[in-house]
């Protein structure tokens, strides 16, 4: 989960004039107190008085080629930094741009490419923004939460080799998953994972893998499972759950390998329900989850489907890509190679 993003400010591109100057790059613009440090290093690209702009979008000479998004509000303003430090380097190679940081466009019509920098909920906000964006997109780990970035790309380089990477231009078409009518990349949890993420909510962050190992401790010792059934390509299956996850990607809270067997472009997800165990064997297992070795436990039953039915006896905390939700009924269904990602 990552903090308030900004759902009113979708507006249509204002790309400064070809006065500004004869290079293509990126402009700083948001808050001062947030934006100062990145002001100085971008003021050799546009004139001072384009930098106090709201929101900027720059490239004079000629027509953009990626749109650069950022959320704002993604761990403690990560994401701005590392928004600028992508600028730069895309910059220096001479490459065109249009930096989003206070508000994203209306259309994409306009852009090949579209870099996301923010985490899984910056993600999760953009494919609902854009469901049928034809565009290959990029994840930048901006957020507290990178766990689809980290699947993607096999862990989290340093940004330089990052951008690099994505400039060569290899893609892959990547499943999505639909429920009750919102997209995810990463995974739908229900139970124990949602109340870690409600707890979460409005809450200052700590570190990703911090600040959801405390939530984590609270609700070994307090989590009260109640009855959850599951109907996945015509397999039902219920029992008490203490939690249930359907999975496009492998990890969850920035280290758990929930799903260490997800696949995300064969259309199918992965299904770990966890059934009812003790405090003292919630601890004991969680470091085996962590690993990724649970799935032959025998309280964990685990399936693949593309099309999944969860029927709770009531209403239950969840997350889609860390962002809360809540309901008694969940109809999920896998959409194969809904969007295509640089890789």
């Amino acid at each position: 989960m990552e903090a308030a993003f900004f759902p009113s400010l979708l507006t249509e591109a204002r790309p400064l004039s070809a006065a500004a100057g004869a290079g293509c790059g990126i402009a700083a613009s948001t808050p001062a107190t947030v934006r100062a440090a990145s002001a100085a290093r971008l003021s050799s690209l546009a004139p001072k008085s384009y930098l106090s702009h709201r929101t900027t979008f720059i490239s004079p000479c000629m027509e953009p080629l990626i749109a650069l998004f950022c959320n704002p509000s993604s761990d403690n303003a990560r994401a701005l930094r590392m928004t600028d430090e992508v600028g730069l380097h895309l910059k220096r190679r001479g490459i065109p741009f249009m930096a989003f940081t206070d508000g994203w466009p209306a259309s994409l019509s306009r852009f090949t490419q579209v870099w996301i920098v923010g985490g899984d909920g910056t993600l999760n906000y953009f494919i609902n923004q854009f469901p049928d964006v034809r565009v290959p997109l990029a994840a930048i780990p901006g957020g507290s939460g990178n766990d689809f970035h980290w699947m993607l790309y096999n862990g989290e380089l340093a940004l330089p080799q990052l951008v690099e990477r994505l400039l060569q231009g290899n893609t892959r078409a990547i499943d999505a998953g639909s429920c009750n009518g919102r997209l995810f990349l990463n995974g739908l949890g229900i139970g124990f994972d949602g109340a870690i993420v409600r707890d979460l909510l409005g809450k200052k962050k700590l570190a990703g893998k911090a600040s959801y190992l405390l939530s984590v401790l609270k609700h070994i010792l307090t989590y009260q499972e109640s009855s959850v059934g599951v109907l996945a390509d015509g397999t039902e299956y219920r029992k008490n759950a203490l939690l249930l996850s359907v999975a496009n990607g492998t990890r969850y809270g920035g280290d758990f390998l929930v799903a260490p067997k997800t696949v995300p472009d064969d259309g199918l997800l992965d299904i770990n329900f966890v059934g009812a165990i003790a405090p003292l064997q919630r601890m004991r297992y969680l470091p085996v989850i962590e690993r990724g070795e649970h799935l032959e436990l025998p309280f964990v039953w685990y399936r693949q489907a593309a099309d999944i039915v969860i029927e709770c006896a009531q209403e239950l905390p969840a997350h889609l890509d860390g962002e809360y939700l809540k309901a008694a009924r969940f109809e999920v269904r896998c959409l194969p190679k809904k969007f295509v990602f640089f890789v």
